[in-house]
């Protein structure tokens, strides 16, 4: 199969910065293509919605984000009716918009929301790749460039229940993680333009908090959390006070693991 073409310099440089770990980039492009659905599924922070804007912006596509959470509901995703100056008028939703633009819709955390509502979006993700919003008596076609993508993490999924099974097998899957060591380190410094030393520190921290499971962390520092302390830090604020406010207070709230977190910064920063 040939390679992919690549964009040309001018384009490159307009698009939202990431560097790929692996090869979801060309599975992305290849899916967008094919008109097939894709899951990514990682931790927090490991670059599933950078990859999905820096692809839209790659494709040269709308991109429609709708973050997910318990309280969504069908009406929220697909649109309602509303009252304006005495007339009543239509108002599409998230999903009904990125359809009709042939839009990326991009659902994060798509295992917060509830499976009743999910299933209305079934037929989006099978041969039909048709929208039907009930309440506007509409059936909606989508159109070649229409791309669905959603996102959610395995480990926090556990808590908050499962997709189903009729769910998850309707997307091409990708599993997403930390990077190895030389990439994180690239990454951090593409992002942020820090220091080279400080970046080698923070990435050496950043593994090192990873392999803390008995500390009773849910995640460890995620690369995100790496790159806000190298943007403190680049923008003059003290290293270790940069990482004690970037990475140990998002990870804890524990005084005690708190305490372990800062004194494992200062031995590293």
């Amino acid at each position: 199969m040939s390679a992919l073409p690549q964009p040309g310099p001018a384009v490159v440089q307009s698009l939202p910065w990431y560097h790929p770990v692996g090869r979801e980039l060309e599975l992305f492009e290849r899916c967008y293509h094919a008109g097939l659905p894709l899951m990514l599924k990682g931790p927090t922070g490991c670059g599933k919605s950078r990859c999905v804007e820096h692809m839209a912006a790659r494709l040269g596509r709308p991109l429609v984000t709708v973050s997910c959470h318990e309280d969504t509901s069908a009406a929220d995703l697909l649109g309602r009716y509303l009252v304006r100056g005495g007339d009543t008028v239509w108002l599409d939703g998230p999903v009904t918009r990125a359809v009709r633009e042939g839009a990326i819709l991009y659902l994060d955390e798509v295992a917060e929301a509830r499976a009743d509502v999910i299933v209305v979006l079934h037929p989006l993700t099978d041969h039909r790749r048709t929208l039907y919003v009930e309440t506007h008596a509409e059936t909606l076609a989508a159109p070649p460039e229409f791309m669905m993508v959603v996102s959610f993490n395995p480990g926090y999924q556990h808590a908050l229940g499962e997709l189903k099974p009729s769910t998850r097998q309707r997307f091409v899957g990708l599993t997403m993680g930390y990077p190895d060591v030389e990439t994180e380190r690239h990454i951090v410094a593409g992002e942020t333009g820090a220091d080279p030393s400080i970046v080698k520190r923070l990435v050496a921290l950043g593994q090192k908090l990873r392999g803390l499971g008995e500390l009773g962390l849910s995640e460890g520092a995620s690369t995100r959390l790496l790159v806000d302390a190298a943007r403190l830090i680049d923008a003059g604020f003290p290293p270790r006070q940069a990482c004690y406010a970037s990475i140990v207070e998002p990870l804890t709230d524990d005084a005690e693991i708190a305490a372990g977190l800062r004194d494992l910064v200062d031995m590293a920063m």
